[in-house]
């Protein structure tokens, strides 16, 4: 799984503390580690209707968990089932 966030959110660490004391494997993304980091999540941030709210309301989208078999979700708990 590949998880995008950013050290810099909460909503992220919780989430990450989740997934580790779980001991689900991911990837993580730092979107604010890097320029390329950024535009990877961004990419799919665009153009998928699962991030509309997060666009209107000038919100990050952070975190996604996109799971092994293409799933994409916000929700760290959807991301471990």
């Amino acid at each position: 799984m590949k998880f995008y966030g950013s050290h810099l959110c909460p909503d992220c660490e919780a989430a990450q503390a989740v997934l580790d004391r779980e001991k689900i494997p991911y990837e993580y993304v730092d979107i604010t580690g890097s320029m390329a980091n950024l535009k990877e999540f961004l990419k799919l941030r665009d153009r998928l209707p699962l991030y509309e709210d997060a666009r209107a309301e000038g919100f990050v989208g952070i975190p996604s968990f996109v799971k092994d078999d293409g799933t994409i979700t916000r929700d760290v708990e959807e991301a471990m089932g």
